[in-house]
């Protein structure tokens, strides 16, 4: 891993984020193949999906929507131990995102005036679930039950087909799936899956969705980017972010295998210490060798360490460290501080906080129940992660009697006159004006 050592150095906040360790060629390279995925899927449709199934997944001839009795096969052939995690999972997870469904609140305005704020769920969601070096079954129950939850009435998922499975998703995946009872499975992969969903496809019965979540890489990231405006996205979930900030009294070695955790997630994750400890920046260097080492994806989390996008992070003190973080707006910000509690306010840019060196990032991953879907590239200093509210659109209901129209009449009228819309006071002034009594009425 580099080493950036900002000791004795005041900047700015675009300095900061100038020296924030990204890995920005890669990602504009993906926005340009991404957007070229997404619009041959979108003019020639499933033709495309099969060429794109055969050049990045090296499958042909599959079933591109999935028979039910392969969701019925992965659920009855799943580990027992597995199934029991996930539904513990999407025990947790419900929980969590319950609280996330606001009540709807009526606000009096005056007498005869009133707003109601209700909350809609989105009529059709899109999921996508990363299949390719992790298949990400956890993914299925962080991305469904939020939508769930919320109300939802139509998910449709996609999740790339396995050479490794006999061209079909994942089993794990498709169990998944089913114990949530989803049952409209398309096996399509990357940006192309995106590209579908938005667009829809009809020669596999794939209507498009409203809103497109779930995690992936940066290519994924990227074509959620190009259907930006077509469909609702949820943040741009690309290859994983961790940071860690450690004080001196850290374990090096605790330190070391959380970094590891996320950097075998893909070669372009990105994992950062933030320290102002010299003596632990180095033993925490000398963990992550040895660790990476004997770890077993090490040829890919060796890949990730040594990228341009990871580093450790050298830091005056604790309040460069609050600068540094919220700077870098991580996906996921772990606390190894011996105040954590009390330093996390502090740190008000991070997809999701891991407050003490108790609550890895891999236990947000699958058990906590909170969600695992979290902006990464920076987006978390003005996107949040997914939850229930990702599903939802807030409504305003407007409802006033005549009498509250008179109350408010005289300022409509004075700000249209002001603004130049004369018409838009005379659509209030229509309903006080004089009205003829019907004929019927004056005869009698």
């Amino acid at each position: 891993m580099q080493t950036i050592d900002l000791r004795g150095r005041t900047l700015s906040t675009a300095e900061m984020l100038a020296v924030v360790p990204r890995a920005t060629a890669a990602r504009a390279e993906a926005l340009a193949t991404a957007t070229a995925i997404v619009e041959d899927v979108r003019v020639r449709g499933e033709e495309a999906l099969r060429e794109q199934a055969e050049r990045f997944d090296r499958v042909s001839g599959h079933a591109i929507r999935v028979p039910q009795e392969h969701l019925d096969e992965a659920l009855a052939g799943v580990d027992p131990q597995v199934r029991a995690a996930l539904d513990a999972a999407i025990e947790r997870v419900r929980q969590g995102s319950a609280a996330q469904v606001p009540a709807p609140r009526v606000t009096e305005i005056g007498p005869g005036a009133r707003i109601e704020q209700r909350w809609q769920p989105v009529g059709r969601v899109g999921v996508y679930i990363p299949g390719g070096k992790a298949p990400l079954a956890s993914s299925v129950v962080m991305n469904v039950v939020p939508a769930q939850v919320a109300g939802v009435g139509s998910i449709a998922l996609a999740s790339p087909p396995q050479s490794a499975e006999g061209c079909r998703i994942h089993p794990t995946i498709l169990a998944a799936a089913a114990l949530l009872g989803i049952d409209e499975v398309y096996a399509i992969g990357g940006a192309g899956a995106i590209g579908a969903l938005a667009h829809g496809v009809a020669g596999i019965g794939l209507d498009p969705v409203d809103v497109i979540s779930g995690p992936g890489n940066n290519y994924v990231a990227s074509a959620k980017r190009a259907v930006a405006g077509v469909v609702g996205t949820d943040s741009e979930a690309g290859a994983t972010e961790i940071l860690i900030v450690a004080d001196e009294e850290a374990d090096p070695r605790l330190i070391a295998a959380d970094l590891i955790s996320q950097a075998e997630h893909d070669e372009q994750a990105s994992a950062v210490l933030v320290t102002d400890s010299a003596a632990l920046a180095d033993r925490v260097a000398d963990e992550v060798a040895s660790a990476a080492a004997r770890t077993r994806h090490r040829v890919r989390v060796q890949a990730a360490l040594d990228g341009p996008q990871s580093a450790i992070v050298l830091v005056e003190d604790r309040a460069a460290a609050v600068a540094f973080s919220n700077a870098y707006a991580p996906e996921h910000l772990e606390l190894h501080l011996t105040d954590a509690e009390e330093a996390a306010a502090s740190f008000t840019s991070a997809g999701a906080v891991f407050v003490g060196d108790q609550t890895p990032v891999s236990l947000g991953d699958y058990m906590a129940g909170s969600n695992h879907v979290l902006p990464t590239g920076g987006q978390a200093r003005y996107a949040s992660g997914l939850g229930a509210y990702t599903f939802l659109r807030p409504q305003q209901v407007i409802s006033y009697d005549r009498a509250a129209l008179a109350l408010a009449r005289e300022g409509v009228v004075a700000l249209a006159e002001a603004e130049v819309l004369p018409a838009h006071g005379e659509a209030v002034e229509a309903r006080f004006a004089d009205v003829p009594e019907p004929v019927a009425a004056a005869q009698a």
